[in-house]
């Protein structure tokens, strides 16, 4: 069996055998039915990189961001809470703050969270930051993972009302949500534009192929 070794760059992540692990708070437990390891005694959940944009950004080389155990999170377009579970993981004493607006993806999600207490689910639009103002601390990551053609405009907007001066945003733009009409590689252009205009340095960007297809993970910091 292949030892597992930290993640080089990335705290609270693990590697074995070219799959990524985080360690699992609740032995025995799986969230959406991934692989269980146990390892020097600690029990490790597989992160699916098939399943989870972040995953598949980590392994394809995505750096420049930490987070640490009291880490707070914002994450636009939970959904079922797949990835929002392996940060969970990381951030054991910190928060994830789960935005989500589809109700069945909500109750899938609510299921996840009965066993996590450092996540908080909200029934809420993205695109709306201001309505979950009062809800939600200051961030150290704005994650978002919103499949709509304004995805930047709403990731922006949200960071300029959560992330700390020294916080990252990670946003993982889907093309084929922008416009399914032209070039993938115009369209990140250009999304990574607007995020330059808006004050945003971009620390790494890495494309998610062949995990996911026209898709790519942006990685940025305040330009101060």
């Amino acid at each position: 069996m292949y030892a597992v070794k930290e993640v080089k760059g990335i705290d609270g992540v693990f590697i074995m055998n070219n799959s990524l692990l985080t360690i699992n708070p609740n032995p025995g437990v799986k969230v959406y039915g991934e692989r269980i390891i146990e390892w020097g005694g600690r029990e490790y959940r597989v992160w699916d990189p098939r399943r989870s944009k972040l995953a598949a950004a980590i392994l394809n080389g995505l750096r420049g961001f930490s987070l640490n155990s009291d880490s707070r999170v914002l994450y636009l377009g939970a959904s079922a809470g797949t990835t929002a579970s392996h940060i969970s993981d990381i951030v054991t004493d910190g928060r994830v703050y789960c935005i989500e607006f589809s109700p069945r993806m909500m109750r899938e999600l609510l299921g996840v969270c009965e066993s996590r207490k450092n996540m908080a689910p909200l029934l809420e639009d993205a695109s709306r930051p201001l309505s979950y103002l009062r809800m939600v601390e200051a961030a150290d990551l704005v994650y978002c993972d919103v499949a709509q053609p304004d995805q930047t405009r709403l990731f922006t907007e949200n960071m300029n009302c959560f992330l700390k001066r020294d916080g990252y945003g990670l946003i993982m733009i889907k093309a084929r949500s922008i416009d399914v009409t032209r070039s993938p590689r115009k369209i990140f252009r250009e999304e990574v534009g607007k995020l330059e205009s808006s004050g945003f340095r971009i620390i790494d960007q890495v494309g998610l192929n062949p995990y996911e297809k026209d898709h790519m993970a942006v990685l940025v910091k305040r330009d101060v």
